[in-house]
């Protein structure tokens, strides 16, 4: 009935540049513009579009019921909801692609029934229900909690992000932000010592106070002094000189996981922080934790396995026999390696990583000598002379000679690649693009462009079916089918796709003419300039 306006949660924000909203007259529709765009462009106009529509709709109303049944001494009950008015939903639904269909999902339909009615039992099926933990934040989920404490601002909530991945807080798994040790480690130490300044309030207020500077209500300087050396004492400065004689580094660092109560080990487990990362602590046993172990996935029994496995990697598998050094299996944390000599021998120790297919158990002495000298020298190539090296790199294993590199099929080993295969590979075009597939076969051929004198495609692409000319590539409408599609309508659609976007075209041409003018003329200024400096010498 009238427009619906929206107030910002968040104070002293100013979300004008953030406003992406349809716009233009006609409104399209995003029907209309299918065409026009690829896949990602649409689907992005798509949603904003359909929640720009959604937020000038009226709200959804629905009834929830519950039946309550008693039979025999037990309670069961059944919960049922009903959406009368769909509203705002019938265009957007948070997460859903289909509002429709989600809609249906919502809505549990019960039978209607009359309080005291005496119901028959068909069927009766025992269900076990476990109460989930709640779901760990996603970035999007953590910055809605942030906006909902108001903390930051929406310019900040993307550095903020950045800021605890780069700082090794937290990492990603999927879309879920897992928090690390030394995360607890460090919220340990703040909660502890100076809760004041990590209270939720307190930096909610925080925010206030710098809005009120930025807008001239507040002296930065004199808020600052405040803050930093504070009255009678209590100022950041004054707190960070006394908790530093406090703070015992190791205490907040150490996690208790807790004690076996069998076996040859019954010392008590810990966690540890150290400089080079968690590690598992028992006694004089230390296991290194992978870097990509959730904290709650770490139990006792997990971490006593742990060092037992840590234990067993320190008998070696034999002695390297040119050097005599022992060689080891062991596991840190960027997974399982090999490692020739140890520490104590003065040098620092040779290491090199197992293949993807290698497991711990399955190397032997002679695959761990063949690891630990990689890069290898396969041969040399019959015409240029140079050497074939093989070796495991960061994206995984390949060959190399001169300039030319070539990745080993997954198959295919650096610790037994031939001379032969490499030079077999070394044969074959470079795929510009690690694990690019070769080049899909067309759907269907069709006659030469008039417009391009190129053969018109029907490709199978990443997005689904296309056609090309050679210079202009059409997706095909949604439901077309790729069999039935016909020369005609791929010129159509085809003169479509080119008639959407002149402009970019005639805005290169004009540049690259632009550019040559411009260059011509400055090679003329500089023949004329070369002219003018040699009438005026002597030499003349």
């Amino acid at each position: 009935e009238t427009p619906r306006t929206y107030a910002t949660k968040v104070k002293n924000a100013q979300e004008a540049h953030e406003a992406i909203r349809p716009a233009g007259h006609p409104f399209r529709l995003p029907s209309e513009l299918r065409n026009e765009l690829d896949a990602d462009q649409f689907k992005l106009f798509d949603m904003i579009w359909k929640r720009t529509i959604a937020s000038q709709m009226n709200n959804a109303r629905g009834r929830r019921i519950t039946i309550t049944v008693e039979g025999d001494g037990a309670i069961f009950q059944a919960s049922g909801k009903t959406i009368d008015f769909p509203g705002f939903l019938r265009a957007y639904v948070e997460g859903s692609d289909d509002p429709n269909a989600q809609l249906a999902d919502r809505e549990i339909i019960l039978p209607p029934v009359k309080v005291g009615e005496t119901l028959t039992l068909n069927d009766l099926q025992a269900k076990s229900h476990t109460t989930q933990p709640p779901s760990r934040y996603s970035e999007a989920a953590l910055t809605q909690e942030l906006e909902r404490r108001g903390i930051g601002r929406p310019s900040t909530y993307a550095s903020i992000i950045e800021t605890i991945l780069a700082r090794n807080y937290v990492f990603r798994k999927g879309t879920a932000l897992i928090p690390t040790w030394t995360a607890f480690s460090v919220v340990r130490l703040l909660e502890d010592h100076l809760a004041d300044l990590v209270d939720y309030e307190f930096t909610a207020q925080m925010e206030d106070l710098l809005d009120s500077i930025s807008r001239g209500e507040q002296d930065w300087v004199e808020y600052l002094k405040k803050f930093y050396f504070g009255h009678d004492s209590q100022g950041l400065k004054h707190k960070i000189d006394q908790k530093v004689k406090e703070v015992d580094a190791r205490e907040m660092s150490r996690f208790p996981l807790g004690a076996p109560e069998s076996g040859l080990h019954r010392e008590p487990v810990f966690v540890r922080v150290g400089r080079y990362g968690p590690y598992i602590e028992q006694g004089d046993r230390k296991a290194s934790i992978p870097d990509q172990l959730p904290p709650d996935e770490m139990t006792l029994e997990r971490a006593i396995e742990m060092l037992d496995r840590a234990k067993a990697d320190d008998a070696p598998l034999g002695e390297d026999p040119q050097t005599g050094k022992p060689v080891f299996v062991k596991n840190g944390r960027f997974g399982p390696y090999v490692q020739l000599g140890t520490n104590e021998d003065g040098e620092k120790p040779k290491m090199s990583s197992l293949m993807k297919n290698m497991s711990p158990e399955d190397v032997t002495l002679e695959v761990a000598l063949k690891l630990l000298a990689l890069p290898r020298v396969v041969g040399k190539h019959p015409e240029s002379g140079e050497d074939i090296v093989a070796s495991n790199g960061r994206f995984g294993p390949y060959i190399k000679c001169g300039t030319e590199t070539r990745s080993l099929p997954a198959e295919t080993s650096p610790i037994d690649v031939t001379l032969e295969q490499s030079l077999e590979l070394l044969k074959q075009p470079k795929q510009h693009g690690r694990g690019r597939a070769a080049p899909k076969e067309p759907l269907k051929v069709f006659e030469k462009s008039p417009i391009t004198d190129e053969p018109v495609k029907l490709l199978d692409g990443r997005y689904g079916p296309y056609v090309t000319d050679g210079t202009t590539n059409a997706s095909l409408p949604k439901g077309t089918s790729a069999e039935a599609f016909t020369f005609a309508e791929a010129l159509a659609l085809l003169a479509e796709r080119a008639a959407a976007t002149p402009a970019k075209k005639k805005r290169a041409a004009k540049k690259a003419a632009k550019k040559a003018v411009k260059k011509t003329t400055s090679k003329k200024n500089a023949s004329k300039k070369a002219v003018k400096k040699a009438a005026d010498s002597d030499d003349i």
